[in-house]
């Protein structure tokens, strides 16, 4: 007897989730998202204002975008991510959707519920996409992993007392002493 067939599922499933509902999609399967944390949120909130006032006081030309928000990896339908924050430099990757593309940096937020999601799956997944720098941001271990992709290093490892250095933006880096959780 053979063996059942896998669903595969499509960003037309994530479309049609009940309100309220958040998932993501990897390879044509879903991965439900609980909701954040308070603590979760303030540092989601301190990254969007630091990174952002640093884009528009210089002027940049990139975008950030704090979840949720649609990132579309690949071409095909299987894979659909919402990372806590992307950052954007390529105007031609954006309408009114989301991202079409590997945005230029990934932020992530560990969750109890995430982490192997967020320190496997994601990386491995943003890597392939061509996403050139991912922050992993792990507020119960008080670390920030620094993975420069674009030239393939990293891990490097910071922690929330640091002032850590972004690889897209030299001269630029992220205060996380300055972080109020």
């Amino acid at each position: 007897m053979p063996l059942p067939k896998e669903r595969l599922y499509t960003v037309d499933d994530i479309y049609n989730l009940p309100d309220g509902q958040r998932a993501e999609l990897i390879d044509g399967q879903i991965y439900d998202m609980a909701p954040p944390s308070r603590k979760h949120q303030d540092i989601l909130s301190f990254l969007h204002l630091t990174i952002g006032n640093y884009i528009n006081q210089n002027k940049g030309n990139c975008k950030i975008y704090p979840a949720p928000f649609a990132v579309f990896l690949d071409e095909d339908q299987y894979t659909y991510v919402e990372p806590d924050i992307s950052v954007i430099c390529d105007p031609d990757k954006l309408d009114d959707r989301g991202c079409n593309g590997a945005p230029d940096w990934i932020i992530e937020i560990v969750s109890p519920g995430s982490k192997s999601m967020d320190y496997y799956t994601k990386l491995a997944l943003y890597r392939a996409a061509g996403v050139r720098e991912y922050w992993i941001v792990d507020p119960q271990r008080s670390i920030i992993l620094v993975y420069d992709m674009e030239h393939e290093e990293g891990p490097v490892i910071h922690s929330f007392s640091d002032s850590v250095p972004v690889m897209i933006y030299p001269g630029f880096s992220v205060d996380f002493s300055l972080l109020k959780i």
